[in-house]
C-alpha cells in the first residue's frame, strides 16, 4: 500500500485519496465501478457504507484489499456509535452485579422486592433498597468488609448479600439484656447439658438471647459455602447467624461454639467474620485457630480424643466408642465428628451421625427452607 492509503480514518478519506492519487473524477470512477455517481458520492462523503460488494468492485479498480476498506468502514461505525452512546458507568455496574449475584434465588427468597423481575429499573431499585446504597454503582463498589476466614481473599458478592440479609434480620431483633463478658462461664455451663442429645438444641435460640446474643439461621445462597459469622450491631450487641449447611449435631456444636469463642474475644466489632469451612485447616489465623480449639474443646476435649484414638484406632470398638461419649456426657456424634475429623476416616460411626436442623430451626428466627424471616424490606 503506497502512501495515498495511509493514514485514513474513515473509507470516504480513502476512496477520496485514491480519487486524487489516480486523477480521477467521481463520474469516470462511477462508471469503472460500475455503479451510480450518487451512489460513489455517498460513499466517499461516508453516508452510505461501504459493502461487502461495493468493497470488492473498490479493490478491483482500485488494487486496495477489500479487506482495508471494510476495516476502516468498521472501526468509523464504532467511533460513530461510541460517539453516540458514550460509557455508562451504570450498564458496567449493573452487569457485573447481575453476573455475581444470585439475582434470581435473593427474588425468590424475598430478599429483592420487585414489580417486574424482567425489568432492569425495578431490580435496580430493588438492589437499592437491600443494600441500602442510592445507585447501582456504589453497590458494585461495596467495600467487602468482612473478614473470611478459609483464605485471604475477601468474601464474595454473594457471601456479602447473605452477610447483609443477616445485618438487616438482626437489626429488628430484642433480647433479653446487653451483652456482658463477665457471663461466658455462666453461658457455657447453660450449653454444655445440651450435647447430650440433638433435640435439646432446640433450647438454643432462647438461652443466646437471654444473654444478650441475637442468633439467627439464615440458609446459604447457593455457592456461598458459610458456616455462620459473628458480626456486632454495636459494642455491647452481638451477632451469630448460622446457615445450618451440614445438618448435623456435631457440626452446629462445633460452628456456635466457634462463632461463641469469636463473641467472647471481640472479634468482628471492626468487620464481621464470616466463616467458611472452619474445619477445614487451611490458611487460618490465630484468631481462627483460637476459636476451632475452643469449638473442639468444647465438643469433645482433644486429649482425651487424642488418647482413644492412639490406644484404639484403627478398629475402634464400638463399646469402648460409645464408653468414651458416656464418660464425657455428650451425644456421640460429638465423640465420632472429632474422631472423624483428626484420623480423615469418614466412614467411621455413620450411624452415629445424627441431624439437629428441625430442632432448632422451630424455635429460632429463620430465613429459609421455605420460611422468610420478619423483616422489613
Amino acid at each position: 500500500m503506497d502512501e495515498a492509503t495511509t493514514n485514513h480514518r474513515t473509507p470516504g478519506q480513502l476512496i477520496s485519496a485514491l480519487l486524487d492519487a489516480n486523477g480521477w473524477t467521481k463520474r469516470t470512477a462511477s462508471a469503472m465501478l460500475g455503479i451510480s455517481e450518487s451512489t460513489l458520492n455517498k460513499v466517499a462523503g461516508d453516508k452510505q457504507p461501504v459493502t461487502a460488494e461495493i468493497a470488492i468492485l473498490l479493490e478491483d479498480v482500485f488494487g486496495v484489499s477489500a479487506e482495508e476498506f471494510l476495516a476502516l468502514q468498521q472501526a468509523f461505525d464504532l467511533a460513530r456509535a461510541r460517539y453516540a452512546s458514550p460509557p455508562n458507568p451504570a450498564r458496567a455496574a449493573r452487569g457485573k452485579l447481575l453476573s455475581e449475584l444470585p439475582i434470581n434465588e435473593m427474588i425468590d427468597r424475598h430478599w429483592l422486592v420487585v414489580e417486574n423481575a424482567k425489568d432492569v429499573g425495578s431490580i435496580d431499585k430493588a438492589l437499592g433498597r437491600f443494600f441500602g446504597k442510592s445507585n447501582i454503582e456504589l453497590i458494585s463498589d461495596l467495600p467487602h468488609a468482612a473478614k473470611k476466614t478459609d483464605q485471604s481473599a475477601p468474601p464474595t458478592m454473594t457471601q456479602l448479600a447473605w452477610l447483609y440479609r443477616v445485618r438487616a434480620i438482626a437489626s429488628q431483633l430484642l433480647v433479653a439484656r446487653r451483652f456482658s463478658h463477665d457471663s461466658e462461664k455462666q453461658l457455657l455451663a447453660k450449653l454444655k447439658p445440651l450435647l447430650a442429645a440433638p433435640e435439646e438444641a432446640r433450647k438454643v435460640p432462647r438461652i443466646l438471647t437471654e444473654f444478650g446474643i441475637r442468633f439467627l439461621v439464615v440458609e446459604c445462597l447457593k455457592g456461598a459455602k458459610i458456616d455462620g459469622v459473628c458480626l456486632w450491631l454495636d459494642d455491647e450487641s452481638p451477632v451469630i447467624a448460622m446457615t445450618a449447611r451440614y445438618d448435623r449435631m456435631d457440626n452446629f456444636w462445633f460452628v456456635l461454639r466457634h462463632e461463641l469463642e469469636h463473641v467472647f474475644r471481640g472479634h468482628g466489632k471492626k468487620s464481621p467474620v464470616v466463616d467458611s469451612e472452619i474445619e477445614s485447616g487451611d490458611q487460618l489465623d490465630e484468631d481462627e485457630i483460637a476459636a476451632n480449639f475452643a469449638a473442639s474443646e468444647f465438643c469433645a476435649p482433644s486429649a482425651r480424643i487424642d488418647s482413644f484414638i492412639a490406644r484404639k484406632a484403627p478398629l475402634f470398638p464400638e463399646r469402648d466408642f460409645l464408653g468414651l461419649a458416656n464418660i464425657l456426657g455428650v451425644h456421640p456424634c460429638l465423640v465420632a465428628g472429632q474422631i472423624r475429623f483428626r484420623t480423615k476416616r469418614f466412614d467411621l460411626f455413620s450411624r452415629h451421625m445424627v441431624k439437629v436442623r428441625s430442632a432448632v430451626l422451630p424455635s429460632a428466627i429463620v430465613d429459609g427452607w421455605g420460611d422468610i424471616a420478619p423483616v422489613e424490606i
